[in-house]
């Protein structure tokens, strides 16, 4: 064995710079710090183009307080005795912001020369009640025309009676007329007495009228053909007993009779139809709903 073989081994370690492990990880935590630094940033770039002009004057208040003053009045304050507004109240700039209207009475409507805007003198325009009445007037007949109209068709024994059924406006109100046809008479001829089925449209009048508060006026009517009488019954009395009949009807169905203002017989002298005097038409009962007299006409009285 030659002297070589029995010489020891070294094993040599080369240690690299400890320099890296320790600080190996620390660029990462400066990022991440950047990172939400600038997510912050622009977070805070949103809130401030979300916000109105408003609320950061609040947002800034909210930071930046101010003690102005311990002292309640007095000039040996901060303010020195001034106001932070014109009349004298302390506002609070963070405080919701309201809208107060004031709205005038007749009283401040008044202008210079002592007169309401619109109305001189101040006094109310006389046509304005009288317009308002006429229109509340006018929707209460369209109602009743409707209820009745409908009434009618729900009773199938009177729907062919609908004809005889006239409903319009005049200078004196809602005219309900029920009219004789050809062939349907409302009463006997020569007679007072109604048929059964003039009872039953009184009654529908009735119901549809009840409830409204114009008083009414019944008017009788008939046609040019002479009554002929040994005692001197005409068509004047045969008009005026028609017209008592369909009032009792009326009432009888439950109208209220202080409402009736007025029963009266017309004869022939005022026909439905002038140009026909003899016309089955012009024999007839008119049940009138009185309009109201305006404050103008009632002060003519």
């Amino acid at each position: 064995m030659a002297d070589g073989d029995n010489a020891p081994i070294i094993v040599k370690k080369i240690k690299k710079g400890g320099h890296g492990g320790h600080h190996g990880g620390a660029w990462k935590v400066a990022y991440a710090d950047f990172v939400t630094a600038m997510m912050a940033f622009f977070l805070l770039l949103w809130l401030l183009n979300a916000t109105t002009d408003e609320q950061k004057q609040g947002i800034a208040d909210y930071f930046s307080p101010a003690s102005l003053s311990r002292q309640t009045s007095g000039s040996g304050g901060v303010m020195g005795g001034s106001t932070m507004a014109p009349d004298g109240a302390l506002t609070d700039q963070r405080a919701p912001v309201g809208l107060t209207v004031s709205i005038p009475s007749a009283e401040t409507e008044r202008d210079e020369h002592g007169e309401t805007e619109g109305q001189p003198g101040g006094d109310l325009d006389e046509n304005g009640p009288d317009e308002a009445l006429a229109k509340r007037e006018e929707e209460q007949f369209a109602a009743a025309e409707q209820a009745l109209r409908q009434a009618i068709r729900d009773v199938p024994e009177l729907q062919q009676l609908a004809q005889n059924l006239l409903i319009d406006r005049t200078s004196e109100g809602m005219r309900i007329q029920i009219v004789d046809q050809a062939g349907k008479s409302m009463f006997p001829l020569g007679r007072s007495t109604m048929f059964e089925h003039t009872e039953q449209l009184m009654h529908l009048v009735a119901e549809a009228i009840g409830d409204m508060p114009q008083q009414i006026a019944i008017k009788g009517h008939t046609d040019a053909a002479p009554y002929v009488s040994s005692n001197g019954y005409s068509n004047w009395e045969l008009s005026t007993d028609r017209a008592n009949a369909s009032r009792r009807a009326l009432v009888a169905a439950g109208l209220a009779p202080d409402r009736i203002a007025s029963v009266s017989g017309r004869a022939d002298q005022e026909p439905l139809t002038p140009e026909r005097p003899f016309d089955a038409q012009n024999r007839r009962i008119s049940v009138i709903l009185l309009r109201e007299k305006p404050k103008a006409a009632r002060a003519q009285e």
